[in-house]
């Protein structure tokens, strides 16, 4: 009952989901957070517990009975040939058929039921042969006791198969008692879980309206961000339309900044080739008087005396045959002079070509700025085309009765619930009579055990071996009372324990293999979903009932278990095929309207200059700086040469190994000093020029690797910029369009993905039909099968096993009985007559009977063998 008005209530709200996906992946998705949901307290599960063993042990019992599997093909015959209608056709032969495999499905149970009925059949007749036998003095009636050798033997185990036999009746009463127990004590707690079924239906309903206001009003966060990126139009419209134009503007702007550098570049290098020119050349000069002065020096001590002697005029004269090699080597006086080509350069750095380049990139990077001041005009129309989609979106609620609805389905809902609590004091009333009436039972199996239980333990201490059949004391007589009280009641009561037996095993039985187990491994739902089954007219029936449409493929398993995952009611039951309002929440009947307003979107960019014609003159002014007409070769020619001769550290350190040579004295000293001066002069003079050399040598390859490649780098660098200037000024335009284009899609992807994030709520999220699903288990899982069905199976598997062992305790107890009551005659013994043959003359196998010697209550002799 309370199902139904909610899917009235699904069939308004479900179909808000638009069918439109997505234009595109938006770069920033926006977050409308969970939608608000109760909780839900029911758990529809049940753990038995200790007693959850006893179930399992039924359970595999009524395997064995019956080890096939759901009938479902079985099922879905009897479905079709209708047996409840057509009484007159058994005779057919499909139907003859189908009652053979009715029968081989529940030939498990029908033996076991036909044994069961012949129990109930067979024990009262033979109780009543037993008594009648009884009564005449047959079938141990006769109060005479023969004796035999083993009888001792015979008690022994007559009492130990009694005592087996009773304490497997008595664990089979015990299992019976706990399970009515259990089923009393789940009654009593049925109705907890029965209330929290019905207030999670009640959280289903309430939560609704805030579900479906929450999700109404998260529109406002999708209107807050579109309406937020449409004010910053420029910087997100703008930066990209930048963006764009920055892949081919920036690499000629970065050109021509290249060039500047390369400019300044250049005049660093023409003024260390003229610095160092002009050094080198003032070097040469005082490096040449130092060498002048150092080999006249040398030469005036090379002419002392002491070099004419035997031991000198040798290394002297090899002194004086190397002074020619002090002399300079290169001569930079004759070098070019690069000055009008460094005061060209210069000329050309009086324009700041930089600074030219930079105005280009701050004027490309005014875009977002252009763009946010020229589409001023279309935001306000932009933004009532949104306040439009909202008024839609937030009235369509109150299209439908909403409050009217609710009322209804609560009315619904309150009065099954009332209905339920009403008659819950009949139900437990009836459930306290089954008790009543089950402990009976019980306590009539347990009546008779008490009567077996007492027997044996009267008997056991009661009993003397020394006492004959007709002298056994009270208490022995009372235990054979006991055992026949026994047998007495377990005839006039077990035809009805086994009746009860049957029929709860017929119908427990049956229930847990034709519901509970189909329920729980789903092949229940298939059956229930075969097409034409319930209705020959329909396909579906669930669909034709909910949906008026049998054609649509709405099935029992598939709504359980979507609604067992908690999905929405909407998508469980497809409500999607009723009713459809994507017209309140169809963007793309506004999506034309954006369109119109972005079309007139008009950024003009034609007013960005990347580089003036200034800056495009310097460039070309530098390429006619005449660089590339220096002298090269002259510099490298000279460079390639080194400062002096010889080196002179070299020619130092010689010339003081030849003084060593020397005998000691003012000429050895003088060599030395000559040494160390010409050392000198290298440090101070030939280094400096060394290192100058070096700097002129860098200089002059640059300006030599360089300058030829100019004047086509400038060539190029400004028919880049002209290229760039010329997209700014005729494509920027196919730019802003294609830029303009992502912009809006990224705005109607606001409100697409609204509608996604819509329309998968419903589905999954409002009103999730987990409380249905949980009203079902409880139903049949829980009251049905957890509580009704293994209860019951384990009090007549528990019963039934006591009954069965009646059969086993009546024949021991009987035999029991004959050595526990006292007789009223016995076997007496003769010492003279111990002959078999002469035995035989008396009758009876040698033992003496009362009828014979005409004695009442004959006594023990000397002879008679002791028990």
């Amino acid at each position: 009952m309370a199902v139904t008005p909610i899917l009235m209530l699904l069939l308004v709200y479900g179909s808000a989901a638009s069918e439109m996906q997505p234009l595109y992946e938006t770069s920033a998705p926006l977050e409308f957070g969970p939608v608000p949901a109760g909780t839900y307290d029911t758990q529809a599960y049940y753990e038995p517990g200790a007693i959850g063993l006893l179930f399992g042990v039924v359970q595999t019992f009524l395997y064995v009975v019956q080890p096939h599997s759901f009938p479902e093909d079985l099922i879905r015959k009897i479905a079709q040939q209708k047996f409840g209608q057509v009484h007159n056709d058994y005779q057919k032969p499909e139907n003859v058929v189908l009652t053979l495999q009715v029968i081989y499905y529940e030939l498990g149970f029908i033996i076991a039921a036909v044994l069961g009925l012949l129990f109930v059949l067979l024990m009262p007749l033979v109780g009543l042969c037993f008594c009648m036998c009884r009564c005449c003095g047959n079938c141990g009636g006769e109060m005479h006791q023969r004796q035999k050798k083993n009888a001792d033997c015979q008690r022994g185990c007559f009492a130990t198969f009694l005592f087996a036999s009773s304490v497997v009746m008595s664990v089979g009463v015990l299992c019976a008692y706990a399970a009515n127990e259990h089923l009393t004590n789940q009654v009593r707690g049925a109705k907890k879980l029965v209330n929290s079924n019905f207030k999670d239906l009640k959280t289903l309903i309430n939560d609704m309206p805030m579900q479906i206001d929450y999700l109404v009003n998260q529109y406002n966060t999708t209107k807050n961000r579109a309406i937020s990126d449409l004010n910053n139009i420029g910087p997100l419209l703008g930066k990209r339309i930048h963006e764009q134009l920055t892949k081919k503007v920036h690499p000629a702007l970065d050109a021509v900044l290249i060039m500047a550098g390369a400019i300044r570049e250049t005049k660093e290098a023409l003024e260390n080739v003229s610095a160092s020119v002009e050094i080198l050349q003032e070097g040469t000069e005082r490096l040449q008087a130092n060498l002048k002065d150092a080999k006249t020096n040398l030469s005036n001590t090379l002419n002392d005396p002491a070099c004419a002697q035997d031991k000198t005029v040798t290394t002297c004269n090899n002194i004086k045959s190397s002074l020619i090699h002090l002399n300079i080597n290169a001569n930079f006086s004759g070098l070019p002079d690069v000055s009008p080509q460094l005061a060209n350069v210069n000329d050309v750095l009086k324009t700041d070509l930089t600074n030219l380049v930079q105005k280009g990139y701050a004027a490309l990077n005014d875009t977002p700025e252009l763009v946010q001041n020229q589409t001023k005009n279309i935001k306000s129309d932009i933004k009532n085309v949104f306040e439009s989609i909202g008024s839609n979106i937030t009235n369509f609620s109150k299209v439908i009765p909403l409050h009217h609805l609710l009322s209804n389905l609560t009315v619904h809902i309150s009065k099954s619930e009332t209905y339920i609590r009403n008659y819950f004091p009949v139900v437990e009333q009836y459930d306290f009579y089954r008790w009543l009436g089950f402990l009976v039972l019980c306590c009539t199996v347990m009546l008779i055990l008490v009567f077996y239980y007492l027997g044996l333990m009267c008997g056991a201490c009661g009993y003397d071996k020394k006492s004959s059949p007709t002298t056994r004391g009270c208490i022995s007589n009372t235990a054979g009372n006991f055992l026949m009280a026994g047998v007495g009641i377990s005839f006039i009561f077990s035809w009805v324990l086994m009746t009860l037996v049957v029929v709860t095993f017929i119908a427990g039985g049956n229930i847990e293999k034709l519901v509970c187990e189909p329920f729980e491994d789903r092949a229940l739902f298939k059956v229930l979903d075969m097409p034409y089954l319930i209705n020959s007219q329909w396909r579906n029936y669930l669909s034709g009932i909910l949906l008026q449409n049998p054609d649509i493929n709405l099935t029992f398993e598939k709504v359980y278990s979507d609604c067992k995952e908690n999905k929405g009611i909407y998508s469980a039951l497809r409500i999607d095929n009723l009713f459809n309002i994507n017209d309140l929440l169809n963007v793309s009947m506004y999506t034309e309207d954006i369109s119109e307003k972005f079309e007139k979107v008009n950024v003009n960019l034609s007013n960005i200059i990347l580089l003036d014609d200034k800056g495009k003159q310097n460039l070309q002014n530098f390429s006619s700086t005449k660089i590339d007409e220096i002298d090269f070769a002259a510099f490298l020619a000279e460079i390639g040469k080194n400062i002096t001769k010889v080196d002179l550290l070299a020619y130092a350190n010689s010339l003081e190994t030849s003084a060593l040579q020397l005998p000691k004295g003012a000429l050895e000293n003088a060599l030395k000093g000559h040494a160390n001066s010409i050392r000198m002069i290298h440090i101070q003079l030939v280094l400096p020029l060394e290192q100058s050399m070096s700097i002129l040598n860098q200089s002059i390859r640059l300006l030599q690797r360089t300058a030829p490649e100019f004047p086509g780098e400038i060539a190029n660098v400004i028919t880049s910029v002209d290229a760039a200037q010329m997209l700014i000024r005729d494509n920027a335009s196919s730019v802003v369009i294609q830029e303009t284009k992502k912009y809006m899609e990224t705005i109607i992807g606001y409100f697409v993905l609204y509608i996604q994030w819509f329309k998968d709520s419903i589905a999954m999220d409002v009103a999730a039909c987990k409380p249905i699903a949980n009203f079902i288990d409880t139903a049949v899982d829980v009251f049905l099968c957890s509580y009704l069905v293994d209860s019951m199976n384990t009090f007549w598997f528990g019963l039934g096993a006591a009954t069965i062992f009646l059969i086993p305790a009546i024949i021991c107890a009987i035999k029991l009985a004959k050595f526990y009551r006292r007789m009223d005659t016995e076997d007496v013994y003769d010492d003279i007559e111990t002959v078999p043959m002469k035995n035989l003359e008396n009758g009876n196998n040698g033992y003496h009977n009362e009828h014979v010697y005409g004695i009442q209550n004959p006594v023990m002799t000397s002879g008679v063998e002791q028990w």
